[in-house]
C-alpha cells in the first residue's frame, strides 16, 4: 500500500516535498517513481529511483527542480520539488515496479508500474 502525503498550495517559486509511505516490501521492490496528472492530461512521469542501485532518472523538462530520494528506516520515498510554476499543478502520485528477474534500466510509463497511492493534490499559484 502506498500513501503520498505533503500536496498543498504554494506561491510560484515556492517549494513542496511530497512523501509516499510505503509498506516494507524488500526485494519484491525494482523501482519506485512519480508521476503527476494535471486535468485534463495524460498522466506523466515525474521520476523514478531503482531500489536496489538507488541511481535516479529524472523528465528532461523537471531536472535540477525536482529529486526523488528514500529513507528505508521510515520505508518512505519522497519527492522534493524546488522553483515550483503554474504549471507544475497536479495531483502527484507515487508508484512501485515489482521486481523481476529480468528487468533492467528506467521504466517511465504509467502501465509498467503495478502499485499506485491515491494521489495528492498540488497547487501553484502564480
Amino acid at each position: 500500500q502506498l500513501i503520498e502525503s505533503g500536496g498543498g498550495l504554494v506561491q510560484a517559486g515556492g517549494s513542496l516535498r511530497l512523501s509516499c509511505a510505503a509498506s516494507s516490501r524488500g526485494s519484491s521492490v525494482y523501482a519506485v517513481g512519480w508521476f503527476r496528472q494535471a486535468p485534463g492530461k495524460e498522466r506523466e512521469f515525474v521520476a523514478t529511483l531503482n531500489w536496489r542501485s538507488r541511481l535516479t532518472q529524472y523528465a528532461d523538462s523537471l531536472k535540477g527542480r525536482f529529486a526523488i530520494s528514500r529513507d528505508n528506516a521510515k520505508d518512505s520515498i519522497y519527492l522534493q520539488m524546488n522553483n515550483l510554476k503554474p504549471e507544475d499543478t497536479a495531483v502527484y502520485y507515487c508508484a512501485a515496479k515489482r521486481w523481476e528477474p529480468d528487468y533492467e534500466g528506467f521504466y517511465a510509463r504509467p502501465y509498467e508500474y503495478e502499485d499506485w497511492g491515491q494521489g495528492t493534490q498540488v497547487t501553484v499559484s502564480s
